[in-house]
């Protein structure tokens, strides 16, 4: 029998409990060194991982397979996954590790099966502005982290925001054809109007509007890039600002729901039940919980 993969905050940690960690940052040298420059198989429960290598060499075991790194590249790990890696002495990169329900962008992913971000995969980072841009983007978030100055975290929140839109691109994730491209721009455009208008409560038919479409069409179309109804795709923006305002905020329930245009805090309770399975108390006391586990590694 297999042995079991272990499950770490951050490998070769021990929990503790600072309650304020979302994101940390370090030389992939920094860790691997410590422990003979592998790194066992084993899993983080909420954390997504980028590995940004710019030199050296290696393999990276994702889930049962294994990939020769080539510089250079990013390595995303969602969630859940099993992984490890062996990395040469003279490896140049960085590591990023975020609770992955915290950013917009990899929230969820557990339900979003059809996005690149829900499977490992190393990214080759082809000459370019691309990779040029990724690079200073890197460096910029590192040296943010490292700094620790006043508004880190809105700056380091965009640096990382704009990394995985081109990561994304780099992947693949826009390949589909023309008229994929042009749901995937329809779909981008919705969404951008949700994260402005959610908080108004408008209906589905309200955004084909606003987007020229009838709500038919613009219904069919996300369904097709995402698997989901417009009116989900509302109710998944709307219940992830409530995790983030249940989880780093201490506004009440009915003060949330207030913000979030419900006029009732019991419907609002129910919405968000239906859709995480938790009261919006007993997901606060769930979540809080689980920060206070986890490793503190921001002094």
């Amino acid at each position: 029998m297999l042995a079991p993969v272990p499950t770490y905050d951050l490998y070769g940690e021990n929990r503790t409990r600072r309650p304020d960690f979302w994101l940390h940052c370090e030389t992939i040298a920094s860790r691997s060194s410590a422990h003979q420059w592998e790194i066992g198989r084993h899993r983080h429960e909420s954390f997504q991982q980028f590995l940004y290598i710019r030199n050296g060499s290696g393999d990276a075991i994702l889930s049962a397979s294994t990939v020769t790194l080539v510089p250079p590249c990013v390595v995303a790990v969602p969630p859940g996954v099993s992984h490890g890696f062996r990395f040469s002495r003279d490896i140049d990169g960085m590591v990023i590790t975020l609770v992955a329900e915290r950013l917009r962008l990899t929230a969820g992913l557990a339900k979003r099966p059809g996005d690149w971000l829900s499977t490992p995969r190393m990214i080759p980072l082809p000459a370019g502005e691309d990779a040029d841009y990724l690079d200073e983007t890197f460096s910029r978030l590192f040296a943010e982290f490292e700094a620790q100055r006043a508004s880190r975290n809105d700056l380091v929140e965009a640096y990382l925001t704009a990394a995985i839109l081109i990561l994304g691109r780099l992947a693949g994730a826009d390949s589909s054809g023309a008229a994929g491209d042009v749901n995937l721009a329809r779909v981008e455009a919705l969404k951008d109007l949700i994260g402005r208008h959610f908080r108004d409560q408008l209906p589905a038919e309200a955004y084909a509007k606003l987007l020229n479409l009838s709500p038919t069409h613009l219904n069919r179309v996300v369904r097709e890039v995402t698997g989901m109804s417009v009116h989900d795709l509302i109710m998944a923006r709307v219940v992830d600002e409530a995790r983030r305002a249940l989880v780093f905020t201490t506004a009440s329930v009915q003060a949330i729901a207030d913000g979030l245009g419900f006029s009732d805090a019991a419907y609002f309770s129910r919405c968000f039940r239906k859709r995480t399975g938790q009261t919006p108390r007993q997901y606060r006391e769930a979540e809080r919980a689980s920060l206070r586990q986890v490793e503190s590694l921001v002094e």
